[in-house]
């Protein structure tokens, strides 16, 4: 008996050793695969801010009584300091500010440059929660402190999308947002700033007449929050290189001026600081949230009580310095000189380094959680001062470290300590020491490499448990493959028979000791994480994988043999076993890239043209035709990885998209009555001709698909002529819908006749959702899957295998054994099946789908149909994959659920590498893709299982003509 590698041909009855557990392992597919979803939660968004440490103020006297912070909302700092077209400057009081009276500089924010994130780093001083991913950017999951907080009173005014994260729940503020219907892109935005300052100037305006209000706005430590949102909106709507954002960085410019005036003229002390910034900048096509440098350069401009005067430009200033900021951007970058500011000295600060400096400006302690660094160049302190500063600053983040170490030891049986910072309170008294003798100089750089160490030490323990968490993760997904093999190897092959076949048959109370052991350490594993306080889904990664290990270490016997039997192989055997595991490795890393680059799907179709008609074609006739069909097909389906993901409407390709269904259903069915004249078509139709005519059938679907390319015309027309979709237009579009979909049932059980009545049934409603190049995609895929089963068909005869001798037969109650070369199927349906998510767009992201693809079905807002049919819309797609797929296993007679699990192993191979490519850091888009990536791969378990349940019913009753009778009836 012939064999072919670990997956060899042999007898049927091997093919049942296993098979009850294929229940069972799908069972507990779905739920490893749902709890290590979860993981990632644990892993990259748990949230880094800690409670119960003590606020530090400094140990001097403030220098301002009270700070007035502007923040520009959108604003970028090429757009801010450069001049305008006529030559002048777009911000004249602000520059005079920058050459007369106060300090400038670039603040460089952290990607997700969004308003929430960069307003929490200005104001809190540190980078957004990760935990706040979950949430959208809008409510807070965790509760934290802020320069607001600190305060005695906060006014703020300005957008309710920002000033009620800060003051909301603040008692000691006075704030106030416009409605959100007052955010019309449709206008110039810059009235929201101008309504900011009035209500500033009411409440001072107010004070003259309420004494109450008076006397809290003569206190010190007060601060002053005006949000600036018209740069932001009129950004969007109108591009930053549009006269209405550059109007805006003037309107914003004259209300600087018209704050400063305004508080001056009513305190008439010199006692208050200026800080003018903005939380993000713009991308030239209106948009943010990326690390590109017009997101996150913005300006920072400060002046006022505290505040050094301006600095002119000297060689000592610039020194060689390989520091980085926050945005990835190297310290000392030169001034562009159309800024024409060169002679000023420029100093470039991290977004959260803006908290400490508001704080020590206004003798607070710096917000607890603030991980920024205070900016000591913007300040006008003596050397003493300057000391004590940065001492509170870095007691402040070591403070951070030390809770966080504390709360770690008090949960962990064993905690490796940061060591950096073994001795740290010696190094505090040394600082000390140094400052009693005024040897500042020395005592500044101890407190600045303390403060690096102590930020150094919050990265340690913020990410303490990732090790663990990921090495326990990985094993799991590991150990869920390793034993998905076991189980094909045992079920659907006949290795346990060609292994066993001189071994002692394997003793079920062998396994005992084993299954004993691992719950034994399963108990221990769960009391340490108990007696840790460890969270409930960290017991269940732990249990999962050792379960998982425990039930791979049962198979030892199975193992053992299979080892032996692998040791007797010869050398040709293993370069065949490696080639194929390198090969399925690079195509998996290849799907695993395409998430990220369509294009690829192009290359390899390309490629998969040339090299497969290629092979045909050496063994194949030319008089079949496939060699040219396969070439045809692949090169037209490649194009499509090319188009826009955001589909242009265009009804025309909508209707020639019918047309060529229809072409491909009746060239399919001219075929079928005709396949005698091709051996290599004849196996894929029913064994007696006069059982597939159904002419009725088949015509009534062409007139479906018709009459669908009609409703898409007629429907288009109505909405582009602004007239009402009638009722009777939308009865007609849902009655083709249904009624096409259940009419495959009805036809021939041959294969090809089935196939084609599949695709002519699920076409309808795909036409009538969809509005552009998606139609004529519906057709390419359909010829590329013909193509795929005519491939397998020619490898039937090319191999010269006989499958049955029985005329026409159920593959499930004859199928082989599963081979090494059926690995092939598994692969090529991960391919197309990749295709149908990103061939129509991405799947990924359904906000890249227009809605308007709906509107043939319904035209009043509901969002749950809506959705229901845009999913439905990107469904059918997989639909017809799956249904290939499924024809292709009783073409080729192997399991069904054989090849399922081949395919879950497949995409479990993309899981483990998308589970390295989770971010928690970037701009919202690459967080969320790394997310939705990485849970599409761990849902195929039970998503393809779901459709494979779905396509059953009309794949179910399938029937293929053997090769042996087609062969004997040849001769």
């Amino acid at each position: 008996m012939r064999t072919d590698g670990i997956l060899g041909d042999g007898r049927r009855s091997a093919i049942n050793t296993a098979r009850n557990k294929h229940k069972w392992l799908v069972v507990l597919g779905v739920v490893l695969h749902a709890v290590y979803m979860l993981s990632i939660f644990d892993i990259f968004f748990k949230t880094p801010i800690v409670h119960g440490m003590d606020p530090v103020p400094p140990r001097f006297s403030a220098p301002a009584k009270r700070l007035v912070l502007l923040v520009a909302d959108g604003l970028r700092a090429d757009k801010f300091y450069e001049p305008d077209s006529e030559g002048g400057y777009r911000a004249p009081f602000l520059r005079s500010i920058i050459r007369k009276k106060g300090r400038w500089g670039v603040s460089h924010a952290r990607p997700p440059t969004e308003s929430r994130p960069g307003h929490v780093a200005i104001i809190a001083g540190f980078y957004e929660d990760p935990s706040a991913v979950t949430k959208g950017w809008k409510a807070n999951p965790v509760e934290f402190d802020s320069v607001f907080n600190q305060s005695r009173h906060t006014f703020s005014y300005g957008s309710p999308d920002i000033v009620p994260i800060f003051c909301g729940a603040l008692p000691h503020s006075t704030w106030n947002s416009y409605p959100h219907e007052f955010e019309d892109f449709a206008t110039d935005a810059s009235f929201l700033d101008e309504w900011s300052f009035d209500q500033f100037q009411n409440l001072l305006n107010r004070s003259n007449e309420d004494p109450k209000l008076k006397q809290l706005l003569q206190q010190d430590k007060l601060v002053v929050f005006l949000h600036l949102l018209g740069c932001d909106s009129n950004g969007h709507a109108h591009k930053p290189f549009s006269s209405i954002y550059l109007n805006n960085v003037k309107v914003v410019d004259k209300i600087a001026e018209k704050v400063y005036n305004l508080v001056q003229d009513y305190y008439k002390d010199n006692q208050t600081a200026y800080i003018f910034t903005a939380d993000h900048g713009m991308s030239d096509k209106g948009s943010h949230g990326d690390g590109h440098p017009t997101n996150t350069d913005t300006p920072l401009v400060a002046w006022g009580a505290g505040v050094g005067h301006p600095l002119p430009i000297s060689r000592s200033d610039h020194h060689e310095n390989t520091g980085r900021f926050i945005d990835d951007h190297l310290h000392d970058t030169e001034t562009p000189s159309e800024w024409g500011l060169s002679g000023m000295t420029r100093l470039d600060v991290n977004q959260a380094d803006i908290a400490p400096l508001m704080s020590t400006l206004l003798g607070l302690p710096c917000p607890v959680n603030s991980v920024g660094n205070l900016p000591l160049q913007y300040m006008n302190l003596n050397k003493a001062e300057e000391v004590e500063a940065v001492l509170a600053n870095t007691k402040q983040i070591l403070n951070q470290f030390l809770r966080k170490s504390q709360l770690k030891q008090s949960t962990s049986l064993y905690t490796k300590p940061f060591k950096p910072l073994a001795s740290y309170s010696s190094v505090l008294r040394q600082i000390e020491h140094l400052i009693s003798l005024k040897e500042y100089e020395t005592a500044m750089k101890q407190s600045e490499q303390l403060r690096s160490l102590a930020l150094q030490g919050l990265h340690y323990f913020q990410t303490y448990d990732w090790l663990m968490l990921m090495t326990v993760i990985t094993l799991g997904y590991v150990g869920w493959m390793i034993y998905v093999i076991l189980h094909v190897l045992q079920s659907y092959t006949s290795l346990p028979a060609n292994i066993f076949c001189k071994e002692q048959v394997p003793n079920p109370r062998s396994t005992v000791k084993v299954h004993l052991l691992g719950g034994l350490l399963m108990g221990v594993a769960c009391t340490l994480l108990l007696v840790e306080k460890s969270p409930p889904l960290y017991h269940a990664y732990v249990v999962m994988t050792m379960f998982l290990w425990t039930q791979i270490f049962s198979e030892y016997r199975f193992l053992k043999a299979l080892c032996r039997y692998l040791c007797g192989k010869v050398n040709d055997y293993y370069l065949k076993l490696i080639a194929t595991c390198v090969f399925s490795v690079v195509i998996l890393e290849l799907l695993v890239k395409s998430f990220t680059e369509r294009k690829l799907y192009t290359w390899c179709f390309l490629t998969t043209g040339v090299a497969v008609p290629f092979y045909l074609y050496r063994s194949l006739p030319m008089s079949s035709g496939i060699p040219i069909f396969v070439w045809m097909a692949c090169w037209f389906l490649s194009v499509f990885t090319l188009m826009p993901p955001q589909i242009p409407e265009n009804t025309m390709l909508v209707v020639a998209g019918a047309m060529m269904i229809i072409t491909i259903g009746v060239v399919l069915r001219y075929v079928e009555l005709h396949a005698k004249d091709n051996r290599y078509w004849l196996s894929l139709v029913a064994q007696d001709s006069r059982k597939l005519k159904f002419p009725l059938l088949f015509h009534l679907q062409i007139l479906l698909v018709g009459l669908a390319s009609l409703m898409v015309w007629l429907s288009t027309t109505h909405r582009t002529e602004k007239q009402e979709l009638l009722v009777l237009h939308q009865l007609v579009n849902w009655s083709i819908a249904g009624f096409s979909m259940i009419l495959p049932l009805f036809s021939a059980t041959g294969l090809l006749s089935r196939l084609t009545s599949i695709f002519l049934g699920v076409a309808p409603p795909f036409l009538l959702l969809s509005i552009g190049y998606e139609a004529v995609f519906y057709g390419a895929l359909g010829l590329a899957l013909i193509a795929w089963i005519l491939v397998e068909n020619a490898y039937l005869h090319i191999s010269k295998f006989r499958l049955s001798s029985t005329p026409v037969k159920s593959m499930e109650d004859d199928n082989r054994c599963l081979e090494l070369s059926d690995m092939r199927i598994p692969l090529t349906f991960m391919v197309f099946f990749n295709i149908a998510f990103f061939g129509t767009g991405n799947f990924a992201s359904i906000a890249s789908f227009e809605i308007s693809s709906v509107y043939r079905f319904i035209t009043v807002f509901s969002p749950f149909l809506m959705a229901a049919l845009l999913i439905f819309k990107l469904l059918i797609p997989f639909i017809l994959v799956i249904c290939a797929f499924s024809a292709i296993t009783k073409l080729v007679q192997v399991p069904l659920l054989g090849c399922y699990f081949l395919v879950i192993l497949c995409s479990d191979v993309m899981t483990i590498h998308f589970f390295f490519l989770v971010k928690n850091k970037g701009s919202w888009m690459e967080i969320g893709n790394s997310i939705s990536h990485f849970g599409i791969m761990s849902a195929q378990v039970v998503f393809v299982l779901m459709l494979f349940a779905v396509t059953n019913i009309f794949t179910k009753d399938i029937q293929v003509r053997s090769a042996q009778q087609f062969s004997r009836k040849k001769m």
